[in-house]
């Protein structure tokens, strides 16, 4: 997967002698902050001596060049499985979908003209029945609509249909617009605005407009039965790894397809959109996909609710004594997005640097607190290339 930045290489050798010439007239040794195996490997295999995951992926780099990609572990804890690896292996992106799909062919259809951030919800899907809620709300999880179904109550659903029909009654917990509350139902609802709008589903929808323009070309929702020994898995069952299976129980009541997960992808596909949303909507080849005023937009802090700060569809550093998986060192531009299964990516616009941690976190975890354990490693990571970004 490593690609070299687009630049001249007397430009690298050049920058490298001012470099050097930098760091000793500073009287500080050259390599005390390096994009290298030295900086990251201890931080990510401590996840793994402490029984948070059993492998990962890491991938940082910048708009237009990956400084380091590298593999950990492997799929289990046994040592006879197969070793994670950047470009060939899949992961469950959980709520990363809402970002990399969800939220970007949002960007696509606002940009067009087609969605109005700050229209009614029902404008576009007439069954919803609280037509105070706008898309904009829905985006930055003010719409006061609780954070999911309950489990007994999904479970009960008989099929797709009926849940969907269920996600169109809610109705808000608190009224729309004086609080954040994170919520899947939001991201849901968003999914069913898209199918609407553009008379596609969801996946065949980003599969056109995103992943293909960004060569993004492992990533797929509902992946064949081909693709799943690659798969890292995210569960047991009856004693054997489960993989190719989407995780989140709506997601999975709705076949696989649903605005809040369901996406499948590898780092080093994810990594190409990172860079796309470090270039401001420009593709690797130089193709102009979004405005950079819509990605302003969206990357925006738009609201603040402490620890759940939010832009539009991505989650923004907070405020305040709150801590962030981000770390303490990216800068108060900065936006990324979780998922349950272990998967992050937080992106520092100002430092022009991104960090993609993916890990199977959901798979038979050793640690007492594994959340907790990934939410260090990955404010760890972060920092270290704050510091190695700051350096060079």
């Amino acid at each position: 997967m490593p690609r070299v930045p687009r630049t001249h290489p007397g430009h690298l050798v050049l920058g490298l002698l001012l470099l050097l010439q930098g760091a000793a007239a500073r009287g500080a040794p050259a390599a005390a902050a390096r994009f290298d195996a030295a900086t990251f490997d201890p931080l990510v295999t401590d996840g793994i001596r402490r029984g948070a995951y059993p492998g990962a992926v890491l991938v940082v780099g910048r708009h237009d060049a990956i400084l380091f990609s590298k593999g950990y572990g492997r799929f289990t804890w046994s040592p006879a499985s197969r070793a994670m690896d950047p470009d060939s292996t899949l992961f469950d992106l959980a709520s990363l979908t809402k970002v990399v799909a969800t939220t970007t062919a949002l960007m696509l259809l606002v940009e067009r003209g087609q969605v109005d951030l700050d229209a009614p919800v029902a404008r576009y899907v007439p069954e919803f029945q609280t037509p105070a809620i706008t898309v904009r709300q829905l985006l930055t999880h003010t719409s006061g609509l609780r954070a999911d179904i309950p489990t007994p109550e999904l479970r009960a659903l008989p099929d797709s249909a009926a849940l969907m029909r269920r996600v169109m009654a809610e109705t808000p917990r608190t009224p729309p617009g004086t609080r954040v509350v994170y919520s899947d139902l939001n991201a849901i609802l968003l999914g069913e605005v898209i199918r609407r709008v553009t008379g596609e589903p969801l996946d065949v929808f980003t599969a056109k407009e995103i992943f293909a323009p960004l060569g993004m070309r492992a990533s797929v929702f509902r992946p064949p039965r081909a693709l799943v020994p690659r798969i890292a898995p995210t569960g047991v069952w009856r004693g054997h790894p489960v993989a190719g299976v989407v995780n989140d129980g709506s997601a999975f009541k709705l076949r696989g397809v649903a605005g809040n997960a369901g996406l499948f992808a590898t780092a080093a596909d994810v990594a190409r959109f990172a860079e796309f949303m470090l270039a401001r909507g420009v593709t690797a080849d130089g193709r102009r996909l979004l405005r950079a005023e819509t990605v302003r937009l969206f990357t925006t802090k738009a609201t603040n609710g402490g620890k759940e700060a939010r832009a539009l569809g991505w989650q923004a550093l907070p405020t305040g004594e709150e801590t962030s998986s981000a770390g303490t060192l990216f800068g108060p531009a900065s936006y990324g997005h979780t998922g349950w299964t272990g998967t992050s990516l937080w992106i520092d616009p100002d430092r022009d640097v991104f960090v993609l941690l993916f890990t199977n976190r959901a798979f038979a975890p050793r640690a007492h607190k594994p959340f907790t354990v990934v939410k260090e490693v990955r404010a760890s990571l972060a920092d270290a290339a704050a510091r190695a970004s700051d350096a060079h």
